[in-house]
């Protein structure tokens, strides 16, 4: 089995996008991240939902967990209020990371290696030319072996 046996068409969103819409965009599709294409339309990043809360959870939540429980629920929804304005280029990790990219011909072992060595849930997958054609998810490559 190769990628292209797996290959999804998958969405994107720009550096500049609003953060709002990316994070509406993985909740609506129950997205475990999305691709981020620069201006030209190639991969430039994969933006993990996670990253999104780490943008929309204030870091003394995150520091210390027992600070979150002393929130409540309409104070909470005012923290996902602070998306608005904000770009996906805010929500990227400081450090960027190996991107996981790789060709229609990658095996399983070789696309489940990507998304563990890069801890992605997700790589593009890039045809002629290095324009992406699409993505194998975690979710569809564990599906797969496991019916195997």
């Amino acid at each position: 089995m190769r990628a292209r046996d797996l290959l999804a068409d998958f969405p994107t969103v720009r550096l500049d996008s609003p953060v709002i819409d990316a994070a509406r965009m993985l909740a609506d599709q129950d997205l475990p991240g999305l691709i981020v294409v620069d201006d030209d339309g190639s991969p430039f990043t994969i933006l993990p939902g996670t990253q999104v809360l780490r943008l929309a959870v204030p870091g003394y939540c995150q520091d210390d967990p027992a600070l979150a429980r002393v929130v409540d629920e309409a104070h909470a929804d005012a923290f996902l209020r602070a998306l608005d304005g904000r770009t996906v280029r805010e929500a990227l990790p400081r450090q960027q990371r190996e991107l996981p990219l790789t060709d229609p011909d990658a095996t399983v072992l070789e696309l489940a290696a990507l998304m563990a060595r890069t801890r992605s849930p997700l790589v593009a997958i890039l045809g002629d030319g290095r324009r992406l054609i699409g993505a194998v998810t975690l979710q569809a490559l564990l599906e797969r072996v496991l019916a195997a």
